[in-house]
């Protein structure tokens, strides 16, 4: 759910200001008052969150509570479109005139509040309502959208956009990080205002559908056609959401301390894939070692076949494409690690903003090199690798923006290398700065503190100071933020090249250099 505290990025600009005194404005704060109480004031909600990246993704003026998500495929066709429902339920965080939804799929039906028939209107990606009276501030409200409906696309890993909801030999499935669920169904689509999900996925009968969280029922709707019914109890952003429907096989892997394990794979591909998912279970065991308890109420993996050219940690059920399987096991294994670490770092603490993505990126590439040093699946040790990413540092900058502050929303500069080596990179110069007892207790107790929330680069800097006892702003300003990268603690013989030198990273893994920028996201 989203937040009541008010988080700003370190590296503050005049477009954040402005965008505080935006908020200001949209919740009415110059309202008339009467005595102590100010007037009912209604106004519109704002058609973005206040996203530097992307300004008018997310919505203002309420908060998400819970989504009870409804879809049907229309037949076993994988390029079969979806009709849906959904309704949120949510509450005002200001007077309300009227509010926005992000919606960029193909029509509406109708829409209602509280019951009531509201007007709507489409503008861009913005679905704009107005309820038949206004709400007031702290008042709980359910909206519907009716018969929404989007059409699956083939995947081209050249056109991102193409992947958000896309077809499979076998079937669809979704991935719409990080700006783009919304193509699928109208929500408030950004990770700082997460909520808990009920999805009902209506198919023909004989067909697999899997959604994040629990199976709650399967049940025939008499008509040749089931409905199965998921619960995500924890919160999740829009962005992690998994529809996959299709001729897809569950298999269940058992219970890791106290969690079950279920992968959903391609049934023709189920011998195949049955043991090389597996190695999740003690990868499970691996991390909650490193960190704490793992969040939610399961973990899986989701296999399809085709070419994605990433992987992607929706919800409880990790996304991969059947090239990532085509790479040694060397690569493929520490992934699945990269894969599993996001569901602390990214879902369970999901990004404040889009420019604190290196939280996500930089915290599941860590985990991931570290589990390929443990396995031995490092070309070098793990400080080789790290002095790899030490050199190639200034040009990383040069090309990609400060490790915190991606260069724009495109989606290859929010994904860049930067924020995955170069964020990784900023961990070991705090590793090093406050010693290794305090950077584990920092990882579990910022993984505790935020747990189902959002966080941002200033709440982690500042977390960082606490349990290490020391000012550490401007040493992670520094870091995060600066131009040239810092000296590394610890290394003074450490050399970062100039920039614009050709980046070699030679001591990383192929599943780090083979696949690029955006390759796992």
């Amino acid at each position: 759910m989203m937040s009541s505290r008010l988080r700003f990025p370190v590296a503050a600009t005049a477009t954040v200001c402005l965008g505080f005194l935006a908020t200001v404005g949209a919740s009415g704060a110059g309202a008339a008052t009467v005595g102590r109480q100010p007037a009912f004031d209604p106004r519109p909600g704002s058609a973005g969150i206040g996203d530097r990246l992307y300004p008018t993704l997310g919505n203002g003026g309420y908060d998400a509570r819970h989504y009870d998500l409804s879809v049907r495929y229309a037949s076993s066709d994988p390029a079969s479109g979806i009709d849906g429902t959904v309704t949120l339920k949510a509450k005002a965080t200001q007077d309300l005139s009227s509010f926005d939804l992000d919606f960029s799929g193909d029509a509406v039906g109708g829409v209602t509040v509280d019951g009531k028939p509201a007007t709507f209107s489409r503008v861009g990606e913005e679905l704009v309502i107005t309820p038949a009276r206004a709400l007031y501030r702290g008042e709980t409200f359910r909206v519907t959208v009716s018969h929404f409906t989007a059409r699956p696309t083939v995947a081209n890993p050249d056109q991102l956009l193409s992947t958000v909801f896309f077809i499979t030999p076998d079937g669809s499935a979704t991935s719409g990080q990080p700006n783009a669920m919304h193509a699928v169904y109208p929500s408030n689509d950004h990770p700082r205002d997460k909520a808990s999900f009920t999805i009902e996925m209506n198919v023909p009968t004989g067909e697999t559908a899997v959604a994040n969280g629990v199976l709650k029922s399967t049940k025939s709707t008499g008509d040749g056609r089931t409905t199965w019914t998921y619960e995500q109890r924890q919160p999740m952003a829009t962005e992690l959401t998994q529809l996959a429907a299709g001729k897809f096989t569950v298999i269940d892997q058992g219970d890791v301390n106290g969690v079950p394990v279920r992968d959903v794979v391609p049934t023709r591909l189920v011998d195949e894939y049955r043991s090389r998912l597996a190695v999740s279970r003690s990868q499970i065991t691996w991390m909650q070692k490193q960190v704490r308890k793992y969040p939610f109420d399961l973990y899986g993996s989701l296999v399809v076949d085709t070419e994605l050219g990433f992987a992607l940690e929706t919800q409880t059920l990790s996304l991969y494409d059947t090239p990532w399987w085509t790479y040694p096991q060397s690569v493929w294994e520490p992934v699945m690690t990269h894969e599993l670490a996001h569901q602390w770092f990214g879902d369970d603490v999901a990004p404040w903003e889009w420019s604190d993505v290196w939280l996500n990126e930089g915290h599941a590439t860590w985990y991931e090199l570290l589990y390929a040093a443990d396995r031995g699946m490092l070309p070098g040790s793990f400080d080789d690798t790290m002095k790899g990413l030490y050199r190639d540092a200034n040009s990383e900058r040069a090309e990609n923006g400060p490790v915190a502050q991606p260069l724009s929303g495109d989606v290859y500069d929010v994904f860049n290398s930067n924020v995955y080596g170069g964020g990784a990179l900023v961990l070991y110069a705090l590793r090093q700065k406050i010693g290794t007892p305090d950077f584990v207790k920092l990882e579990r107790a910022w993984t505790k503190k935020y747990s189902g929330e959002s966080a941002s680069t200033a709440d982690f800097i500042a977390l960082a100071s606490k349990v290490s006892g020391q000012d550490l702003s401007v040493f992670l300003q520094d870091w995060l933020y600066g131009t040239t990268v810092p000296p590394m603690p610890g290394h003074p013989d450490w050399v970062a090249a100039d920039p614009g030198t050709s980046i070699t990273q030679k001591s990383l893994p192929d599943g780090i250099t083979q696949l690029g920028r955006a390759a796992r996201r």
